[in-house]
C-alpha cells in the first residue's frame, strides 16, 4: 500500500468496522486495494461470502473498472447472491486518492434472506379477503363519530353541501341513516347545520325514507 493511500484505506476499514457494529451480523462490508487485483481484499468486517484476506476482487467491479475513469460510478443497493445461495442487498463505493485516481473500494453486503421469507409470511398475514374487508374508523368523541360519518358520506357526492340539489340531500340523509348515524343523540341536529336546512326538514327527509324502506320490506314478504 502507497504510503500517500493509508489514512483513505484507514477510514474505510474504520467505516467497515462501524457499519458492521451498527448493522449486526447479517452485514458484511469489504475494503479492497486494487494495486493487486488478484488479492485485493485487505479487510473484511462480518462474514457472509466467506472470503478471507487476500481474496481477489469481484467480477462485477473489474467490468467496472473496465469502463473510461469519466464513466466509472458508485453502485448502489444493487441485488447479489452468494455461492452458497445467500441473497443480498449490496453497495460498492470507489475509493479515490486527491488525484481522483479510483484506488480501492468499499463494499457492504447485507443478508436479506431471512427478510425476504418474513416477507413472504407477512404478506401472508396481511392479506384480506376482499369480499370480507370493512372499513372501520375508531373515534374519542360522540361528536368525532357523527362528523366522520358525515363526511364520509358527503365525499361521495363531491360538491359542497350548499349547492346540492333536494334529491342528493335526501340521499345523503338515506346514506346516513343505513350507517345508523341518526342513532346518536345530536345527529340530526348536525346533519342539519351541514346541509344547510332545518331539523324538521331532516325528520321529513327520515319519514319518507324510513316509509319507503317500510313499504319495501312489506312487499318482500308478500312475495315471499
Amino acid at each position: 500500500m502507497k504510503e500517500c493511500h493509508k489514512a483513505i484505506f484507514d477510514l474505510a476499514i474504520r467505516t467497515a468496522d462501524m457499519l458492521v457494529k451498527m448493522f449486526g451480523s447479517r452485514c458484511e462490508v469489504a475494503v479492497h486495494n486494487f494495486d493487486n487485483l488478484e488479492q485485493s481484499l485487505i479487510h473484511l468486517a462480518g462474514s457472509i461470502t466467506d472470503r478471507k484476506i487476500g481474496s481477489p476482487i469481484t467480477d462485477l467491479v473489474l467490468q467496472e473498472l473496465n469502463k473510461p475513469i469519466t464513466e466509472i460510478n458508485d453502485m448502489p443497493n444493487y441485488k447479489t447472491q452468494s455461492k452458497n445461495g445467500i441473497v443480498m442487498k449490496s453497495s460498492t463505493v470507489f475509493l479515490r486518492d486527491a488525484d481522483d485516481h479510483i484506488i480501492g473500494a468499499l463494499c457492504m453486503n447485507y443478508d436479506i434472506s431471512l427478510l425476504m421469507q418474513l416477507e413472504g409470511e407477512v404478506g401472508n398475514f396481511i392479506t384480506f379477503d376482499e369480499e370480507q374487508s370493512k372499513s372501520e374508523n375508531f373515534f374519542s368523541s360522540v361528536h368525532d363519530v357523527i362528523q366522520g360519518m358525515a363526511e364520509q358520506v358527503l365525499q361521495g357526492f363531491k360538491k359542497a353541501p350548499s349547492v346540492m340539489s333536494m334529491d342528493e340531500k335526501v340521499e345523503c340523509v338515506r346514506q346516513l341513516e343505513q350507517r345508523g348515524t341518526f342513532l346518536i343523540k345530536g345527529a340530526t341536529e348536525y346533519v342539519a347545520t351541514i346541509l344547510g336546512v332545518s331539523k324538521f326538514t331532516i325528520y321529513n327527509y327520515l319519514q319518507k325514507i324510513r316509509t319507503h324502506n317500510e313499504y319495501h320490506i312489506e312487499e318482500e314478504v308478500k312475495e315471499k
